[in-house]
């Protein structure tokens, strides 16, 4: 196993709690799907779809719809939802990075806080274009590093190991000067839309709490530091809700982010 089968291995370990997260993120999906102006009859393709709040979405309105995830427990949650909602969808348990699908296969590839965790933003790319029609459309939702979710992933990261050499933070995402670079002559008609999500929380430590249960990375830090190193652990707390402070107001805390829509040359 090489060194990204292995970061892979462990993020799709740690997402696998994730599944609460899908009551903040169900709103996300509705923006993102209108943003991309997905049609009745499309066929379109969700990259790291997590519990398929984006299928789904999509689906209802009548598009054709494939999903793919790492996490099998994450797509267990994606069928069971799809079930309740009455939509059909083609569910894959697969890596953002190796596709398996053909070439110029869809309409419109999708991806809400997902492809970002695919650690070579030009190989996940470059497949997401890949199976894209000329003339579809790529949309995307992602974190900023300068706001919330990107400062707390680059704390989390500061007391993780170092992700393998040519891996690339996923706030960059989130930056529309490196996703312009990112697509380059690939695209045309780049725009872009900024958006809130809000969490319910009573506390920054609540917050955080809740992230300690969910969210892949912070999961990751607390299984490594629990029992090996109470102390570092517990300064990663301290900080985490020093930021979460800054976002919080009126029992939510503000997480803004950024989509990109664009079109295939």
């Amino acid at each position: 196993m090489d060194s990204f089968d292995s970061f892979k291995a462990a993020q799709k370990q740690s997402w696998a709690y994730f599944a609460p997260y899908e009551a903040h993120t169900t709103p996300c999906a509705a923006m993102l799907v209108k943003r991309a102006g997905v049609k009745p009859g499309q066929h379109v393709l969700d990259v790291a779809c997590g519990t398929g709040v984006v299928s789904v979405t999509a689906a209802r309105l009548g598009a054709h719809v494939t999903g793919l995830d790492l996490t099998p427990e994450l797509l267990e949650r994606a069928r069971e939802n799809a079930r309740i909602a009455g939509v059909a969808i083609d569910w894959h348990e697969g890596d953002a990075e190796k596709l398996p699908f053909g070439d110029a296969a869809f309409d419109v590839v999708l991806s809400e806080f997902g492809h970002i965790f695919a650690p070579r933003p030009d190989v996940v790319l470059g497949e997401m274009l890949r199976v894209l029609k000329p003339g579809g459309t790529i949309a995307f939702s992602t974190w900023p590093p300068e706001l919330f979710v990107g400062r707390m992933f680059a704390l989390t990261a500061s007391y993780l190991p170092p992700p393998p050499p040519g891996a690339a933070p996923p706030p960059l995402w989130g930056d529309p000067s490196v996703v312009r670079q990112r697509l380059g002559s690939a695209v045309k008609d780049i725009h872009f839309d900024r958006a809130t999500m809000v969490i319910p929380a009573l506390s920054p430590s609540h917050h955080r709490t809740a992230a300690e249960k969910s969210a892949g990375a912070v999961v990751r830090l607390v299984a490594a530091l629990e029992g090996s190193d109470p102390a570092r652990l517990a300064q990663f707390r301290k900080e985490y809700d020093v930021l979460a402070g800054e976002y919080f107001g009126d029992n939510l805390v503000r997480q803004d982010y950024l989509i990109t829509r664009a079109t295939k040359v």
